[in-house]
């Protein structure tokens, strides 16, 4: 942020003042057992360790959901929504129980 931006704050309606990003793990062609699940069926609560982060639209922050990002193991969700809110033009504040961990 640079001295000429301004932070403008508004009101945001009720559902809309969070910021969304969703996961969604495959469930499709599952093997399980080395036993392949027929095609157009699921098994329930099982899925691929592999899927896509998606950012939800939201008008109050100016959201417009574009492209999925994909992840292919779950050490790499956190690059995956990281890549999802930059795309977004999202900005994080640390908390202040992080605070203490980073450098002035």
């Amino acid at each position: 942020m640079t001295d000429d931006d301004e932070i403008k704050a508004k009101e945001a309606e009720y559902g809309e003042k969070m910021i969304e990003v969703k996961l969604r793990f495959w469930t499709n062609d599952l093997v399980i057992d080395d036993k392949a699940i027929p095609k157009g069926q699921i098994v329930p609560k099982h899925a691929w360790a592999f899927g896509v982060v998606r950012m939800k639209s939201n008008k109050a922050h100016g959201i417009v959901a574009e492209q999925v990002e994909q992840f292919r193991s779950l050490l790499d969700v956190g690059v995956a929504i990281e890549k999802t809110l930059k795309k977004h033009g999202i900005v994080l504040h640390l908390s202040p129980t992080m605070k203490p961990y980073m450098a002035p």
